[in-house]
């Protein structure tokens, strides 16, 4: 029990479980993943020791026969990975769908996430027209988002193909000029993550950071009450 209690408590293998509702929906993938190839990597490592050992040539034995073909193992080695693939694509399908899916009738806010060399510029709707919130790369600017509320992010850009990504939350959606994308999602826990960019954008794009801060409700009214004051 005592060795089952430890293992709860690290199988988000390197991710917080519950943390978003990516999350919620992505964490079983990632564990079965591991899990899959860490079968795999073992069975192999397995196999390749116990021909190592087992077959090394002895002392005055004659060089084994050979066997040109073995049709059962052969249907074995192509069959089985094939369907290790098959599984880990259909759940991958399965749980993608979940996390792009749009719920509109769920969503509680809307913020507007635009990418720019070399940083990010959030518009929050609900606080006006202008209340913009432009980073730099000296400067990184910070993303508000609501305790358990569902946001709907559109995502553009304004020059080249930026990555909004947000590690912690294991979820990332390119920003793409010409063409609007966009993502729901939920944050669980209030807090602070860093957020960047993941594609390779130009000269500043290792310096392309921004700082996710999950708030209650009322302290996210607040902030956009704060921004909404500093446009008059």
């Amino acid at each position: 029990m005592a060795l089952l209690s430890g293992c709860s408590k690290v199988s988000g293998l390197g991710y917080e479980k519950n943390l978003s509702s990516v999350n919620q929906t992505s964490i079983s993938l990632w564990q079965g993943a591991w899990i899959t190839a860490a079968v795999v990597g073992t069975f192999t490592a397995g196999l390749i020791l116990y021909s190592s050992f087992a077959h090394r040539k002895k002392e005055g034995q004659e060089f084994p026969r050979q066997i040109q073909y073995h049709i059962p193992v052969e249907v074995a080695y192509t069959l089985i990975p094939f369907i290790i693939v098959a599984v880990l694509f259909a759940f991958t399908a399965r749980d993608e769908s979940k996390i792009t899916d749009k719920s509109p009738a769920k969503v509680m806010h809307n913020i507007s996430v635009n990418g720019i060399q070399w940083s990010w510029q959030f518009a929050y709707p609900e606080a006006g027209t202008k209340a913009l919130v432009t980073g730099t790369p000296a400067n990184p600017p910070t993303l508000y988002l609501p305790q358990g509320e569902r946001v709907r992010f559109t995502l553009t850009s304004s020059d080249v193909v930026h990555g909004f990504w947000i590690p912690a939350f294991m979820i990332q959606i390119q920003n793409l000029p010409g063409v609007t994308n966009y993502l729901e999602f939920t944050a669980n826990k209030i807090g602070e993550w860093p957020g960047r960019c993941n594609i390779l954008c130009g000269r500043d794009h290792s310096r392309m950071y921004f700082k996710v801060k999950v708030v209650s409700p009322a302290d996210y009214q607040n902030y956009l009450a704060g921004l909404k004051a500093s446009q008059s």
